[in-house]
């Protein structure tokens, strides 16, 4: 456990730059690899309501399971402002290493590097994924160091959490929340938060939803919380999951 604690706290000091608006184009990564598994993903975001209602989020992935251990990715975010085309905001690659468990949590270690464009800068993120899984629960909690490189601006925290409950063998339903903790210079400010509720649609080629191939449709809907409603209602969630 002193392991892992100490790769924690490494991870919060050694940090993209965050959106916005917290989850937007995000997920909630788990622990789990699947050696020789094949992802591709597509995710749109959209907030709804308020003066950044119509803002938007589409995420492109392809990732590949190295080993049971470690994964690799590569990603493209697209955003629009209201009143604005659609840009190219950065172009990366992301890898994830299971260290293990502690007691009944799976921790892994997340890291990506993303080159901006348009003119927005380069950046590097860590994450520090927790996972545990019993029965038919699923409980996460990914916590993030970011950093904008070349700006001067600190370090960003946030954080991400889900849980969701299989209610068939197809269908999990659960709730999600992603929410800004501060930077270097100050945490736990009044920041932005959303959460709300989120439904996993399994599709698999077989009997059962745990089979390694197959689709994954996730829908939600997120409400805004603390400084977030200033400029927004809440936030649209979709997204396509393939793996083989």
């Amino acid at each position: 456990m002193k392991r892992i604690t100490g790769l924690a706290a490494f991870l919060l000091a050694y940090p993209t730059a965050a959106l916005a608006a917290p989850g937007l184009g995000e997920e909630v990564y788990g622990t789990h690899i699947e050696k020789g598994e094949i992802e591709l993903e597509a995710r749109y975001d959209r907030l709804a309501g308020g003066a950044d209602n119509g803002e938007d989020v589409i995420k492109l992935e392809a990732g590949y399971g190295v080993s049971d251990r470690f994964k690799v990715a590569i990603l493209s975010e697209f955003e629009k402002e209201p009143g604005n085309g659609r840009k190219a905001e950065e172009i990366g690659v992301e890898a994830i290493y299971r260290l293990g468990s502690a007691g009944p949590i799976d921790f892994a270690l997340y890291g990506e590097y993303a080159i901006g464009l348009n003119g927005n800068p380069d950046g590097i993120e860590g994450k520090l994924l927790m996972q545990h899984r019993e029965g038919p629960w699923d409980m996460r909690l990914n916590l993030t160091a970011a950093k904008a490189l070349g700006t001067g601006e600190p370090v960003e925290f946030s954080y991400a959490a889900s849980a969701d409950v299989a209610a068939t063998e197809s269908l999990r339903l659960g709730i999600e929340a992603f929410g800004d903790l501060g930077n270097g210079d100050k945490l736990f400010p009044y920041a932005e938060h959303f959460v709300g509720p989120t439904a996993k649609l399994r599709i698999a080629p077989g009997d059962h939803d745990d089979d390694e191939e197959g689709f994954t449709i996730q829908a939600g809907y997120l409400f805004a919380v603390g400084k977030a409603r200033e400029d927004t209602d809440g936030q649209l969630r979709l997204a396509l999951e393939f793996e083989f």
